[in-house]
């Protein structure tokens, strides 16, 4: 099992906070009938930080992965993040 260090754990964390404030304030466009333009716009940042916060966890445990192999690279969590984007 690969835990998520803690620093990176609070990137996360905020991560997911920023994108739960934003669904909120979808919800809130949505009651209040605003333009259908600017919720899809929110309801992207949202989904974009909820994207992120997946593939940072995905690069964390794959950086403990590649660190525990024995090959003894060091394998940034941003380089990773940075591929895992590319590809979405």
């Amino acid at each position: 099992m690969t835990t998520i260090p803690a620093e990176e754990a609070k990137r996360i964390a905020n991560r997911l906070r920023r994108a739960q404030g934003q669904l909120g304030a979808v919800l809130g466009m949505i009651e209040e009938g605003r333009d259908c333009r600017e919720i899809v716009t929110q309801l992207s940042a949202a989904s974009s930080a909820i994207d992120r916060a997946g593939f940072a966890i995905i690069a964390s445990a794959m950086k403990e992965c590649l660190r525990e192999d024995g090959s003894g690279d060091p394998v940034e969590v941003a380089d990773l993040e940075k591929l895992f984007l590319s590809l979405a």
